[in-house]
């Protein structure tokens, strides 16, 4: 395929017109499920779904934890869409295909970008199954030349130098958080940097220590490409990250990580992740004043329903 088709504005369309053809939901917002955490999806009233093998122009997630659907839907009333299950570089995916699906989303009028992650945590402060609200990344790969930006520019999507200096929406984090405090959930909500990057192996010791000298408070293998797609669309963005383990720092550390402690902590953590993303769904569609159903649960939520 020519670095010209890659990014079409054409094949993206297709795609979109695919969609809105087979379904009547109009999502406003895009939720993207981390490993394990795609029960998130299954809470979507009046379902419309499609596997991501019958939907033109879409890789297929290969990862256990990822099963590979696309389900739109409503929470809480809100025309919602979401991918239970991504796409990663080390599946062996360019990142031009593996971030494909946000300019669809941009297509299909979605508007704000939910994006969740299982990660390591870095610094010494966080603990396994705390949530990590995302101020900022570091995107590894694309230091090292793996942008998925990389080849001409789309105008009709966005600018050929986007700036990332706000990536991560303030208004959005801060109305997050006065949930995670509603919800008593503050003593394991944090707010840090995360860093992307390629996998599959977890990290040595040796590069664990690097990215905690470079700032970042938690690494995983996703998220940051999808972000700077997503505002180079003008999607505002939310990201959150359930710390599913501890990176090891110290050459003598007997513990290791593995995928499947990775979903395991992820499966007992998805009701809490699942209800403060509910909450901010309803909080966030409120504020752009939603239905009367919508603005019924913002008042039943801050009556401490």
């Amino acid at each position: 395929m020519e670095p010209s088709e890659r990014f079409s504005f054409e094949r993206c369309r297709e795609t979109a017109d695919w969609l809105l053809s087979r379904t009547s939901l109009r999502p406003e917002i895009v939720i993207i499920c981390g490993s394990g955490l795609g029960p998130l999806g299954d809470s979507l009233k009046n379902q419309e779904s499609f596997t991501y093998a019958e939907i033109p122009n879409f890789p297929h997630s290969t990862v256990v934890g990822h099963e590979g659907r696309l389900i739109f839907g409503e929470l809480k009333g809100t025309p919602c869409v979401c991918m239970k299950g991504r796409f990663h570089m080390y599946e062996g995916y360019p990142l031009w295909k593996v971030t494909f699906p946000i300019r669809v989303f941009k297509l299909l009028g979605v508007e704000t970008l939910l994006v969740t992650n299982a990660a390591g945590a870095l610094a010494d402060s966080y603990r396994i199954g705390d949530l990590m609200i995302i101020r900022d990344h570091i995107n590894l790969l694309g230091l090292t030349g793996q942008n998925p930006l990389l080849g001409p520019n789309e105008e009709q999507f966005g600018p050929r130098f986007p700036a990332l200096v706000d990536a991560y929406d303030r208004q959005i984090r801060t109305l997050a958080m006065e949930i995670a405090t509603h919800l008593g959930y503050a003593s394991f909500v944090k707010e840090g940097v995360y860093c992307m990057v390629g996998g599959p192996n977890f990290e040595s010791v040796a590069e664990a220590r690097l990215l905690r000298l470079l700032g970042a408070d938690a690494v995983g293998m996703s998220t940051a490409a999808e972000v700077v797609v997503a505002r180079h669309c003008g999607l505002q963005v939310f990201g959150l990250s359930l710390i599913t383990n501890k990176v090891t720092m110290d050459y003598d550390a007997k513990e290791s990580v593995d995928h499947h402690g990775v979903l395991e902590v992820s499966r007992k953590r998805a009701a809490i992740l699942q209800t403060l993303l509910t909450e901010l769904v309803v909080r966030l569609a409120s504020s752009k004043g939603g239905n009367k159903e919508q603005k019924g649960s913002k008042t039943n939520y801050q009556n401490g329903a």
